[in-house]
């Protein structure tokens, strides 16, 4: 049971997670029918599973907000600031629910009657009409909102004794059932024993149930959904009208069940065939349209797969990688035609293999998006600023372990835009700036790696004001000459802040420091673009996945190196005497002139003899190409990438390492940094790239 219960978990906060994203979306076009039918489609689901499994609380107040979202998925009430704000405070109430389980306090259970109480007091209550000298087991329930053009269904559900056992509360069903239409309900309690010999823990109930309703057979179906395997279930359409409208229908309905203990299909279309259509014509059309409530065959298109299942299978791939390498240097090593043809053959498969596994683990953004804007919702009330948050890309792709880690980082940064971009509304209008103000998500592929930008129309960083409390805290020397981005650099500083408050919001300068840290974790990039009173631009570059890269590998003295194959231009065999001839680092190749630097140089090797063949290769950096010298050029190389240890821990080039074949380890340039450093280092600030 703790296996399916897991399996309920998972589910139930992929619904929660439905709801609350299109609760957002909803709020800003109230009219989009589609996202009340997801809304209305994901607490239903949730209501039936949760108490299916044990959560009643849950399905409790699942079912209460179903029947506010049923009143506006069919036109009886209009969604309201007040709604969307009790559904959010309900969908944060299910996801602690969901968390800890059985172990409700009492402070957890007295927010769960207060909410109950305001969805209650939002929810009309149905109108039931008695009529004369009425047989006690019928009880017609009209919501008065459906036209003689709706169908008639006549409904059999008989649970099975021990139904409860499951959770399953089948008033709750019913209940269901009649706010699709207008309703006939029968129920039927002569099974109940005697007192004392009554089983609490059975069901003794059954019901009978005409329904009238535009809904079609599999929407009816729907509600039983969870229930199937635990009762008995017949629905089939009587006739194409509404016949809850006709006297004539109901008086033969009472007179029938004073007479007989069930109604039964067959009298159910007899007196249906009486009003409308012939009794033969009625029985042939309905119990031959298998289509039309019979189950159809299905054929599922995709499967949930484990997180960890995902981890071992990546986890497996790159060791396959691994081997694969050993395999191809012993391939060459003993020179076996037939050897060399399988290794091949095994490199294609394991490629294919790994770039199959990745698609897998890649998981949309949109994930990410729901959280941040549901936080510039709440801090637009807290911070009491009108901003909307607007999202692009959110179908772009990353791998769920790197989405897992840029949840924090990214939060940070929009905490940032609320609280120390985005004017008040009264600066806003003396700045001539709309009242509203904007947050911008955008995310797209730029070769295998992901932007994300979030700009935000607010005040912009003030350079004077950063680099005075940089002076202030002793980051830097009053002497000291910055450029625009060195002084931006500052802001991602331990400890530094501009706010002279401290707040819950910030003050205490570690939003910044933990989002640089978070990102360089990823091997990712993290860039500033500002311009006062226009607003900020922040930019992380991220990798698509951080297990497994196509890199080159060459090698400078003793020692292997990796560079990233996508950055990668161009590669050109260069003597070292003819580098010397260069000025200042920059050599002209196919009329254009490209710096370069020497990972001798960096790595503060010897310098080469005069007649050594070296290998300029030409990478791609930001919008222009920059040349990276080593000695040797062994070939392309599929790495599996390994964290490297403490004592490259810190280092500005090297990012990661990676095992070769024959164990010897290599070491991955991060092209990115290497260059800033480069720059940083040997270049005069008159020359930087």
């Amino acid at each position: 049971m703790d296996k399916f219960a897991e399996k309920f978990i998972e589910e139930a906060v992929e619904h929660i997670h439905v709801i609350e994203q299109h609760m957002l979306l909803l709020e800003n076009e109230p009219d989009n029918h589609e996202y009340i039918e997801n809304i209305f489609r994901a607490m239903h689901t949730l209501k039936g599973s949760s108490a299916m499994f044990g959560f009643e609380k849950i399905s409790e107040l699942t079912h209460e907000l179903e029947n506010i979202y049923d009143d506006i998925r069919n036109t009886k009430r209009l969604i309201t600031r007040e709604i969307i704000d009790l559904t959010l405070a309900s969908v944060d109430h299910l996801k602690v629910l969901i968390k800890q389980g059985s172990n409700l306090t009492e402070n957890l259970l007295n927010n769960h009657q207060y909410l109950l109480q305001q969805i209650n007091e939002l929810t009309p209550s149905l109108k039931s009409v008695e009529l004369k000298n009425q047989h006690p087991k019928i009880k017609i329930i009209s919501r008065q909102n459906i036209t003689k053009s709706a169908k008639t269904y006549y409904i059999y559900f008989k649970p099975d004794s021990d139904i409860f056992n499951n959770g399953t509360n089948p008033l709750y069903l019913i209940d269901e059932l009649v706010s699709l239409g207008d309703a006939i309900v029968m129920p039927y309690l002569h099974r109940i024993p005697d007192l004392f010999k009554m089983d609490p823990f059975k069901c003794y109930t059954y019901w009978e149930i005409i329904l009238a309703t535009e809904r079609q057979t599999e929407e009816i179906r729907e509600v039983f959904m969870f229930v199937e395997d635990s009762c008995k279930l017949d629905i089939y359409k009587i006739s194409n009208n509404n016949l809850i409208t006709h006297k004539k229908f109901i008086k033969r309905i009472e007179r029938l069940i004073q007479e007989k203990c069930e109604i039964g299909i067959n009298e159910a279309l007899i007196i249906a065939g009486e009003i409308k259509e012939s009794v033969s014509q009625k029985v042939k059309k309905v119990l031959n349209d298998t289509s039309e409530y019979g189950y159809k065959d299905y054929t599922a298109t995709s499967v949930r797969v484990s997180s960890e299942k995902l981890d071992r299978l990546m986890n497996l791939v790159s060791e396959l990688v691994s081997t694969q390498a050993r395999l191809n240097l012993y391939a060459r090593k003993e020179n076996i035609n037939e050897l060399t043809i399988i290794a091949e053959s095994t490199e294609k498969l394991s490629r294919q293999l790994r770039d199959l596994v990745f698609e897998i683990a890649l998981v949309p953004i949109d994930v990410l998006v729901t959280r941040l804007q549901r936080l510039v919702r709440d801090l637009s009330k807290e911070l009491h600023k009108d901003v909307v948050f607007e999202a692009h890309g959110t179908e772009t792709e990353l791998d769920k372990t790197i989405i897992e880690n840029l949840t924090d980082p990214l939060m940070h940064i929009v905490r940032n835009c609320m609280d120390h971009g985005i004017e008040t509304a009264e600066r806003r209008m003396m700045l001539g700036k709309p009242l509203k103000g904007t947050i911008l998500f955008k995310a797209y592929h730029s070769s295998t790696n992901v932007h994300i930008e979030i700009s935000d129309d607010g005040s912009g960083l003030d350079l004077e004001r950063i680099r005075n409390k940089a002076i202030k805290s002793g980051l830097i020397l009053p002497e000291s000459v910055l450029t625009e981005q060195q002084i931006y650099e500052l802001i991602f500083q331990a400890g530094f802040t501009t706010a002279e408050n401290v707040t819950d919001l910030s003050g205490r300068g570690v939003g910044m420091d933990v989002v640089k840290q978070k990102i360089k974790s990823l091997r990712g990039e993290i860039s500033i673009e500002s311009e006062k009173n226009k607003g900020t631009t922040i930019t992380l570059k991220i990798p698509l996945t951080l297990s497994i890269i196509d890199g080159l590998l060459v090698k400078v003295e003793d020692i292997f190196y990796l560079i990233p194959l996508y950055v990668i231009h161009k590669i050109h065999p260069i003597r070292h005497n003819t580098l010397k001839l260069f000025y200042n680092n920059q050599i002209t190749i196919d009329n254009q002139l490209i710096p370069y630097f020497s990972l001798r140089n960096i790595f503060q090797l010897p310098e080469s003899n005069d007649e050594v063949i070296e290998h300029l290769i030409v990478i791609d950096y930001e919008d222009q190409k920059v040349g990276l010298v080593v000695d040797h050029i062994t070939g392309e190389y599929q790495a599996v990438l390994k964290p490297v240890g403490k004592h490259y821990k810190n280092h500005e080039i090297i990012s990661a390492a990676t095992i070769l074949g024959d164990g010897t380890v290599a070491l991955v340039i991060d092209t990115n940094r290497a260059i800033k450093y480069f720059n940083r280092i040997f270049i005069n600030s008159e020359d930087k790239l």
